[in-house]
């Protein structure tokens, strides 16, 4: 049947012209590097060579892929293309006649779907801020009405506008999000059965960022890319297509990272090596290499992204083989032993402290702080701490373990639960940090409490988020409890 989901197969580094030794000197130097990786994934000639999730991440969960969505959003455009209903060279307000400004500049009658797709639209600025406040919420006339400063097709911009307009244009055309769209044409052929893309207040796919899949579906996602629309013995998407999105389309030779300035396709970047990419930030990479028939799926969060490619350059790739390697079984053993025992490091303390007989199960009222808790409470047992907070919202709770990391979920920062995984422990004798993951995401918090006589104060950090990262704060004073009654919890 046309486009039936397989299995990868799975085969050893040595078998396809890889080192066991060099995957793991890689993983060992990323970690060296203070570079937080959730998974990895390695495919040389559609077989899967190494594959791994850094605890608490596994395999099962889906990831959130901020811009490496783009690249998802590029590909619905080719299938548009393909079936007749949109043209690349289609001006970009002919699809949107009643949210074109009356007078439309020059600039932006002259823009193409082509400029949206190479990010070169004529914009100073990407950012879509002033396309999300918009009282009516209408992102396309919010971006329609901005100045366009260039003439499309001469000037480079990282635009998260441009990518929205695509998704948009799918809409307008089909009469599907991007995601439905999608469906039945890609993700459904490739077995990517999960898929979870966020919508704007119109019900238009988001498009720039805000798909959640697997880490398998990435690779997928690489591969089918790397086969140039070609799975399972059929064509799903015109070989043209893959010239066109992957190819060097217009500069960006002003970025100031290698691997940020090799050129730009249709929502894939060009990388040294002679190689292109999807990314996301904090760490999302889908990276083809057709030289050596590769594909890397990697999620993470990362600060820098480049020296998480940087290590791969130097470990992985230079040392790629043309012809297999000799069978290293020692090697592979020591790679498999690291990949299944891979896992992120909670803080770095003791499991115990003299505090814990004084301040567990007790409640702590607010007297200060940056947040809407009214009380914590933490109750301490040998596996872990459950940290709760009270509120107008209820109580919300934390599970952190104390040498493992605790899964559950919660709706500590925001409405509506969601997975996280945390570990806890004491940094000093009044001191009690848990490190929180969000386990579909690159995003966590860390919750700093230190305890002071019949005081506590309560400090979040918040990882990987593009607005502040101050989480709430909280201080409180011991509640006394009158002689003779529970404290109801």
């Amino acid at each position: 049947m046309l486009g039936t989901p397989t299995e990868l197969r799975r085969s050893t580094p040595e078998s396809l012209g890889l080192a066991s030794k060099d995957i793991l000197e890689f993983i060992e130097a990323v970690e060296k590097a203070d570079l937080e990786l959730h998974s990895l994934m390695l495919l040389r000639e559609g077989q899967v060579i190494a594959e791994g999730w850094w605890a608490p991440y596994k395999k099962e969960y889906i990831h959130l892929l901020y811009s490496l969505s783009k690249s998802f959003t590029s590909t619905a455009i080719g299938f548009a293309v393909q079936e007749g209903r949109v043209s690349i060279d289609d001006s970009v307000i002919s699809y949107f006649p009643a949210e074109t400004p009356s007078n439309p500049s020059p600039y932006l009658q002259a823009m193409k779907v082509r400029h949206l797709l190479s990010m070169s639209t004529g914009h100073d600025d990407g950012d879509m801020t002033d396309m999300r406040t918009r009282e009516d919420d209408d992102w396309v006339k919010g971006f329609l009405a901005r100045e366009v400063q260039h003439e499309p097709g001469t000037h480079f911009v990282y635009n998260n506008g441009a990518t929205y307009m695509l998704s948009a244009i799918i809409s307008k055309v089909t009469g599907k999000s991007t995601l439905e769209y999608l469906r039945p044409r890609l993700f459904l052929p490739l077995g990517i059965d999960r898929a979870i893309w966020d919508c704007c207040p119109k019900g238009i796919t988001i498009g720039a960022s805000a798909l959640n899949i697997t880490t398998e579906s990435i690779a997928r996602f690489g591969q089918f890319y790397l086969n140039r629309g070609m799975w399972n013995g059929h064509r799903l998407l015109a070989d043209s297509w893959f010239d066109l999105a992957t190819s060097y389309q217009v500069s960006n030779a002003t970025n100031d990272q290698p691997d940020w300035q090799q050129g730009y396709g249709f929502q894939f970047w060009r990388c040294q090596n002679n190689c292109y990419r999807g990314d996301g930030a904090f760490g999302q990479y889908c990276i083809v290499i057709p030289e050596f028939k590769m594909v890397v799926a990697i999620t993470g969060s990362v600060g820098s992204m480049q020296d998480v490619l940087d290590l791969f350059w130097k470990h992985i790739h230079a040392n790629v083989k043309s012809a297999a390697l000799p069978d290293n079984p020692e090697a592979n053993c020591a790679l498999n032993s690291k990949l299944h025992s891979l896992s992120l490091h909670g803080p770095d303390g003791k499991a115990i402290s003299p505090v814990i007989p004084r301040v567990s199960g007790k409640m702590f009222k607010r007297t200060g702080g940056e947040s809407d808790f009214q009380s914590v409470i933490f109750d301490f047992d040998p596996q872990g701490c459950t940290f709760t907070v009270r509120s107008d919202r209820g109580d919300r709770s934390i599970r952190a373990g104390t040498t493992q990391w605790a899964h559950g979920v919660t709706s500590i920062e925001a409405a509506g639960g969601k997975r996280i995984a945390a570990m806890g422990s004491w940094t000093s004798e009044d001191t009690y940090e848990i490190k929180l993951r969000y386990t579909e995401s690159p995003s966590g918090l860390t919750i700093v409490t230190r305890f002071d006589g019949d005081s506590v104060s309560v400090v979040m950090t918040k990882s990987a988020r593009f607005d502040s990262l101050e989480g709430p704060t909280f201080e409180g004073q011991l509640a006394r409890v009158p002689a003779g009654m529970a404290m109801s919890r």
